[in-house]
């Protein structure tokens, strides 16, 4: 279309009007374009930010403008209440819900979704729109900076790093190692009504003091440098009086 004195407006270019085939050309491209497929966007809003919740929706805007004819740019407007993928089979689940700001892909379905949002159920379409943005879906991060927590899959092994605490919480947990478990810490703390350590070969404590606040129960022989200080040691120089006997054998 041809504004007066503002030139060119709307979709079509200059060109379009060249002859039957560019303006032929330009139906086809004016109806492509009504069909949304997949494109980038940016996360504004989330309705669940972690913890142990159903999954929820983001509010995500489209990164690549619109344009005109004439060339001139239009950013889009704000896609409201989309739902994100979360990896998740029945009751299991891994919870990584999308932040502000992240850059993720949406894809934009066939045919109106609102129904089965609604109803999480199969439904009829809620209306006659198809491939319209507002029925899109946040599939998750790409184009995303450093991550300071991290599960990190590598030829090497697994890595798992975090600045806060990590948590394990089951009922019964087992590490279970073919070769060697190590711990590396500052500070190294049980809490337990019981704790039990059984080594098949031997247990070795290296430390300049042990201390332990308690009574020492053994069913076996304790020994210290070689000589035995439990129930099966035995004195030299023992006489009867107030004298104290000799050093253990």
């Amino acid at each position: 279309m041809i504004n007066a004195g503002e030139g060119y407006s709307g979709l079509q270019s200059p060109t379009d009007f060249l002859n039957e085939f560019n303006a032929q050309n330009f139906l086809i491209w004016s109806i492509l374009s009504r069909i949304a497929t997949a494109t980038l966007v940016q996360v504004q809003e989330v309705t669940t930010t972690g913890g142990v919740a159903p999954v929820g929706f983001v509010n995500i805007l489209p990164l690549v403008n619109q344009m005109d004819g004439s060339g001139n740019t239009t950013p889009h407007g704000i896609i409201f209440n989309c739902p994100y993928l979360r990896m998740q089979g029945g009751a299991n689940a891994i919870i990584l819900d999308p932040q502000v700001g992240d850059i993720g892909i949406a894809v934009f379905a066939s045919r109106d979704l609102s129904s089965v949002i609604a109803s999480k159920a199969q439904a009829p379409p809620g209306s006659r729109r198809r491939y319209d943005m507002a029925d899109g879906l946040y599939l998750g991060g790409v184009l995303n900076g450093v991550p300071t927590q991290f599960v990190e899959f590598s030829a090497t092994g697994i890595r798992i790093s975090s600045p806060q605490q990590v948590k394990l919480d089951a009922p019964d947990v087992l590490l279970q190692s073919g070769s060697t478990l190590e711990i590396d810490a500052a500070t190294l703390s049980f809490t337990a009504p019981t704790v039990n350590l059984t080594a098949s070969s031997g247990l070795t404590l290296t430390t300049p003091l042990l201390t332990i606040n308690g009574n020492i129960a053994s069913t076996g022989t304790i020994t210290n440098n070689g000589l035995p200080v439990d129930s099966t040691h035995v004195h030299t120089g023992v006489t009867t009086g107030s004298g104290n006997t000799g050093t253990p054998l």
